[in-house]
């Protein structure tokens, strides 16, 4: 069992997918690859700094959406175009996950869709604490 999570607050899916999807069974939200695009505008944003940041903005409000947020993700997978720009990166995700972060993985990818420099998933809980 489970549930289509959408929101405009950020891009649709650019493929056959949906934003978010609630396993309402587990109380567990498994969201899609987020890209540093700008929902007002369908750009991405300017440099990876840039991009991080608004793929965090992006996953928070698929997150929210969902009924959830970023302080009940458990794990998160950030795939970079290039791993020479994992402290950036990183620099900008700390913002976010203060000093008890999620667990995460983040790999190097050939390519990531529309261009994109950084792109970003996470599994989160959802609903009432278990």
């Amino acid at each position: 069992m489970h549930k289509i999570v959408s929101t405009d607050r950020a891009p649709a899916a650019v493929g056959p997918y949906n934003q978010a999807v609630i396993a309402t069974g587990g109380g567990w939200v498994f969201t899609a690859g987020q890209l540093g695009i700008v929902p007002a505008t369908g750009q991405l944003a300017e440099g990876v700094e840039a991009q991080a940041r608004q793929a965090l903005e992006n996953l928070k409000a698929v997150l929210e959406a969902a009924g959830s947020s970023l302080d009940r993700v458990v794990k998160v997978t950030v795939f970079l175009e290039d791993m020479g720009a994992f402290q950036k990166v990183n620099a900008v995700y700390s913002e976010f996950f203060g000093n008890e972060p999620p667990a995460r993985s983040a790999v190097q990818v050939a390519a990531l869709p529309l261009g994109g420099q950084v792109e970003m998933e996470a599994i989160a809980l959802v609903g009432e604490d278990r």
